[in-house]
């Protein structure tokens, strides 16, 4: 797991530097991930779409 390695050397001796600690930790793994709106690639599915596509790089 990558997060052990950088957590080795991590030394909290403040109860409530720990606690607070754990808590973000704990509310970043339950943060959604992060999707784009909208498709930085346009999907075409049909001969037309895509001919329409092409057409309009052209002109």
């Amino acid at each position: 797991m990558a997060t052990s390695s950088i957590l080795t050397n991590v030394v909290i001796e403040d109860p409530k530097k720990a606690e607070a600690f754990v808590d973000a930790l704990e509310k970043s793994s339950q943060d959604p991930v992060w999707k784009p709106s909208a498709p930085s690639i346009p999907i075409l599915d049909s001969v037309e779409e895509l001919r329409r596509f092409l057409g309009r790089k052209r002109n």
